[in-house]
Formats: structure tokens, C-alpha cells, sequence
């Protein structure tokens, strides 16, 4: 008589809880880093081999756009990743393959329409934004050819975060190791080699997100899991795409008020002169090392959120929770210190220029402390949405994060300008929308099937 071969036990549902979402945590935060340096790797090459025109042009106003529209799309197919998580953690394999195949298809289509909009919006904006005359002519050439690939980009991005909805974080960390490898060659042999300058940096970035998009597909196809791609069944199916967007779309709403808000911002540090704009798109590279661990915990706590939620263990959502919460603050209290510390010699790695070196690092001096308030709002909302409550999560961040910012501005910025007051409306709106993300956690996260 054959014997039934052994099922796995899913460690996210049944583990102890925080090694799990370290075990979970590590190779997406590593992931992140990876992630940073191959775009850190962008902007120190041109900061040192072509200029801080470039610079300016790399970190300003157009990665500010590409931030807002890739956002968007990123949000979107976050809904998949959560509605994923609740039908791995069920064991629901028809449920689980029909929303995978109906995500492929989303991402193809949102490369397609994101390449369109992208290359048609880049110049208005561009100028809309107050973009310095000298950094214009550079960020467009960078927009054109990088929203060439965003096809790449929403593949890669949509693969990895099933390969983590479904507790995998280990091999979309070793793709980006490779591609964040291929991407300094690339940019070494065009920017240094080729003398390409900012153009050099756009084509190795779209090469290396190719390679990555072919990797994470290829693992899915040859995957004997229930979360298999077969490219003939890339199709969309209707109620699926409908729980994706019920999820995704606030979501995305929210990264794009994100967008909005802080193109906003680059308006107003644009008229502050070319200077301040570099030493602001350096300090978008720095504290990204802060950003990373607040999203690689967040990413954690909602696929353990959400199998959990999928396989009927609430009180063990909530102790995840607090369990996550702890985590974060520790991290973000000494990664906040060390980048105090060390924010002169960081700020040397990406420019020469004394006063953009002077501006960065009373930038991070200024910011720094205050960055921890923010764990609140990460965390909360990462286990809010893997329970599947995203509306309101999505208006608290919205209202609270995004629009009192822009008050902030066009208040106490017009009547006093400088980037003091511009960093100052960081710490006011994030404190006011932690005290708000409390409030609902506790009234709202779910304690049985009953509160969803």
C-alpha cells in the first residue's frame, strides 16, 4: 500500500513567533539593502564621474515621478500578494494558482500603460516641478529610456511578492544579488568605460531589471508548488482581479498621495537651488537603509498576518503584531543613531562638493531622530492590510501622512521658507497619524473571524 507523503508544515502558522518573521525578516530586509545599493550604486557613479547636475538629475525630480508611478502599479499588485498569503495560509490551491495567473496578466498590462504615461508626463512635470534649468535635459533623458522598462520592473516586482506571500523571502534576496552585481558592472562599463552619463545609468538599470524579471518567472514556472506559473493560463479572471483590486487599489492610492506629497516637496526644495536638490536626493539614498527594515518588517507582518488570517489563528495574529512592533523600534533606534554618527563620511561617498556635503548632513542630523515615530504607522498598516482592512489604513495614511503635509507647506512653508521648515513637516504629520493608527489597531484588528 503506498503511503501519503508528508505534509509540510507551514512554520509562519505554527512557529514560534518571532523567529519566524526573523527568519522571514532577513532575507527580505538583505533583499532590500541589495535593492538600495543597485540603486545607490546609480547615483554614486554619476555624483562622482559626471557631476552634480547629474546627480541632481538621478535623485531629484525624477525619481520623485518615478516613485509616484511605479508606486502606484507596486500598490496595486500588493493586493495580490495579500489575497495569496489568505489562500496559502488556507490551503487553497485553486484559489491560490487563479489569483497568481490573473496578477501575471495585471503586471503585463500595467507595464504596457506605465510606459505610455510615463514617457508622455516626464517633460510637463518635469518643468510643472520647477525642476532646475541645468538638471532638465539629463532627467529627461533618464525618464525616457527607464520607463522603457517598466515592463521588467512590474514582473519582478509582482513575482518576488508572491514568492514572499507565500513565506519564500530566501530566493527573491539571491535574484537581487545577482542583479544588484550585474547592475555596478553596468554601470561602471557605460558611465566610466562608455562616458554614456546619465543616460548609461537608465539602460543599466532597465538591463538589470530584465535579468531579475526573467529569473523570478523562471523560478515560478519550474516551481512544483501550488503556486506554479504556467504561461498559457496568464489570463485575467474577473472575480479574482476584483479581491486583487479590493485589496491593491487602496494601496495604491496611498502611494500615490506618498508621490504627490513629497513631488510637492521637491517643488519646494527646487527653489532652494541645485545644491539643496542634491544634498535632498542623497538623503533619499541614506536614510533608504532606515526604510528598508521599517518595509521588510512590514512586508513580515502582513504575510504572517495574512496565512494567519488564511488558516484561522487570531490571537496568534495578534501576538505577531507586538511581537513585530518591538522589533522595529529597537532597529529603527540604532540604525538612526549610527546614520547620525557616520553622516559626514556618508555623505563624502556621494560627492566632493562641500556645501552639498554641509547641507546632507544637517539634513540627517535634523531628521534622524525622529524617524522612529514612523514604526507606528509601517507596522500597523502592514498587519491591517494582510487582515484585509485596507480602506481605512489607506485614508489614515492619506489624510494624516500625505495631506497634512502638504498643509504644512503651503502654511508654514510660504511664511517661512527654508528646508528646516520643509523637514520639520516629517516629524508633526507622522506623530499625529501614529496616534490614529492606534487607535483603530485597537478598536478594529480582528480577535476571531467575526470582526472581518
Amino acid at each position: 500500500m503506498k503511503e501519503k507523503p508528508i505534509e509540510k508544515s507551514n512554520q509562519i502558522t505554527e512557529g514560534v513567533i518571532w523567529k519566524q518573521l526573523l527568519l522571514f525578516f532577513f532575507p527580505i530586509v538583505f533583499g532590500t539593502f541589495f535593492q538600495q545599493i543597485y540603486n545607490t550604486a546609480d547615483t554614486v557613479v554619476v555624483g562622482r564621474f559626471v557631476g552634480k547636475q547629474a546627480l541632481a538629475a538621478v535623485g531629484g525630480s525624477a525619481s520623485q515621478m518615478v516613485n509616484l508611478l511605479v508606486g502606484f502599479f507596486v500598490g496595486l499588485s500588493s493586493g495580490a500578494a495579500v489575497i495569496i498569503s489568505q489562500f496559502y495560509g488556507a490551503k487553497d490551491e485553486k484559489n491560490v494558482r487563479v489569483t497568481l495567473h490573473t496578477a501575471f496578466a495585471f503586471s503585463v498590462a500595467g507595464g504596457v500603460i506605465l510606459t505610455i504615461v510615463g514617457i508622455g508626463l516626464s517633460k510637463p512635470v518635469l518643468y510643472w516641478m520647477n525642476t532646475p534649468e541645468d538638471v532638465i535635459a539629463d532627467s529627461v533623458t533618464y525618464l525616457y529610456i527607464y520607463f522603457c522598462g517598466m515592463i521588467f520592473n512590474l514582473i519582478y516586482n509582482m513575482g518576488s511578492g508572491i514568492l514572499r506571500a507565500v513565506g519564500d523571502s530566501k530566493r527573491p534576496l539571491y535574484v537581487l544579488i545577482v542583479t544588484c552585481i550585474l547592475n555596478i558592472i553596468l554601470d561602471v562599463v557605460f558611465i566610466v568605460a562608455f562616458g554614456m552619463g546619465v543616460a548609461g545609468v537608465a539602460v543599466a538599470t532597465i538591463l538589470s531589471q530584465a535579468v531579475s524579471a526573467g529569473i523570478v518567472v523562471w523560478l515560478l514556472v519550474k516551481s512544483t508548488e501550488m503556486y506554479r506559473l504556467v504561461p498559457r493560463e496568464i489570463k485575467v479572471q474577473g472575480k479574482s482581479l476584483k479581491s486583487i483590486l479590493r485589496i491593491g487599489v487602496p494601496a495604491g492610492m496611498e502611494s500615490v498621495m506618498y508621490g504627490i506629497s513629497n513631488l510637492v516637496i521637491q517643488v519646494f526644495v527646487n527653489g532652494l537651488g541645485t545644491d539643496t536638490v542634491a544634498a535632498w536626493g542623497t538623503l533619499a539614498k541614506i536614510d533608504a537603509i532606515f526604510w528598508m527594515v521599517i518595509n521588510a518588517f512590514s512586508i513580515a507582518i502582513t504575510t504572517f498576518v495574512g496565512q494567519n488570517y488564511g488558516a484561522g489563528k487570531f490571537a496568534r495574529m495578534r501576538k505577531s503584531v507586538k511581537v513585530c512592533l518591538a522589533m522595529s523600534f529597537v532597529s529603527a533606534a540604532v540604525i538612526s543613531v549610527a546614520l547620525i554618527l557616520a553622516s559626514e563620511p556618508i555623505y563624502r561617498l556621494f560627492t566632493t562638493d562641500e556645501n552639498v556635503i554641509k547641507i546632507g548632513v544637517h539634513m540627517i542630523r535634523f531628521m534622524l531622530p525622529a524617524y522612529s515615530v514612523f514604526v507606528i504607522v509601517g507596522i500597523l498598516s502592514g498587519a491591517l492590510r494582510g487582515a484585509g482592512k485596507v480602506l481605512v489604513p489607506m485614508l489614515l495614511t492619506c489624510g494624516g501622512v500625505c495631506s497634512l503635509r502638504l498643509i504644512w507647506l503651503f502654511t508654514v512653508g510660504r511664511m517661512v521658507p527654508g528646508i528646516d521648515t520643509i523637514m520639520c513637516g516629517y516629524p508633526v504629520s507622522w506623530s499625529i497619524t501614529a496616534v490614529l493608527f492606534i487607535i483603530y489597531y485597537l478598536k478594529k484588528f480582528p480577535r476571531s473571524r467575526e470582526d472581518i
